[in-house]
């Protein structure tokens, strides 16, 4: 609902006109008024490639480079219109890249460059299968339009895991004890350590200091 119908839906009528033909008359001025809106924003509407009629939007789209691949849906094609220049400007990072990708719709997907043990032309693109299955065509194009001259394209399949992590308190205790290397050779200063024994549960170091 727009600004503007808004504030029609606001005009209130007082309650001793609420009824009758003053109520049906305050009905048909809001939807008088809807169609003279509409009318009048018409024009501005058809400069916005999500909003302008399909006969200006395949113009739109010649002019940007853009074709419909088959099975297309239109708000897709759309959005592919509409975000042309700025996914035109961001293809030549990755972040742009990515970008691109949630742009359209598709989600959140990992682009890995120069990868060991793999030819340094070579671009991997980590998605879901879903993703996949879901937009086959249009990676395709996004990769045919917006990929990088000279480089392969090589698509990984990752599947996202949920992780549950709980966090709780484990009661310890830290010792130090205190021994003389020998009774008769005291001197001030010194250190002795002790390997480590096994206790149920963990494991203890102890140290001494003389």
């Amino acid at each position: 609902m727009t600004d503007f119908e808004k504030k029609l839906a606001g005009l209130l009528l007082p309650t001793w006109m609420k009824k009758g033909e003053p109520a049906k008359l305050l009905k048909a001025a809001r939807r008088f008024w809807v169609l003279v809106y509409g009318w009048i924003t018409w024009p501005v509407n058809q400069f916005d490639p999500l909003t302008c009629s399909e006969s200006l939007l395949r113009l739109m789209a010649w002019d940007r480079d853009i074709t419909r691949f088959n099975g297309e849906p239109l708000t897709l094609f759309r959005k592919r219109v509409a975000y042309a220049f700025i996914n035109a400007r961001d293809a030549g990072s990755v972040e742009g890249f990515i970008a691109i990708f949630e742009r359209l719709g598709i989600g959140y997907v990992e682009v890995l460059e120069r990868q060991p043990d793999i030819d340094w032309d070579v671009i991997i693109v980590r998605l879901s299968d879903s993703q996949i299955a879901r937009n086959t065509q249009l990676l395709m194009q996004i990769i045919r339009q917006y990929g990088r001259t000279c480089r392969r394209y090589q698509f990984e399949v990752m599947t996202p895991e949920t992780l549950y992590l709980h966090y709780g308190f484990i009661q310890g205790e830290s010792v130090c004890y205190a021994a003389p290397l020998s009774f008769t050779e005291i001197k001030f200063g010194e250190y002795s350590a002790y390997s480590a024994t096994d206790v149920e549960g963990g494991n203890s170091v102890f140290s001494a200091k003389i």
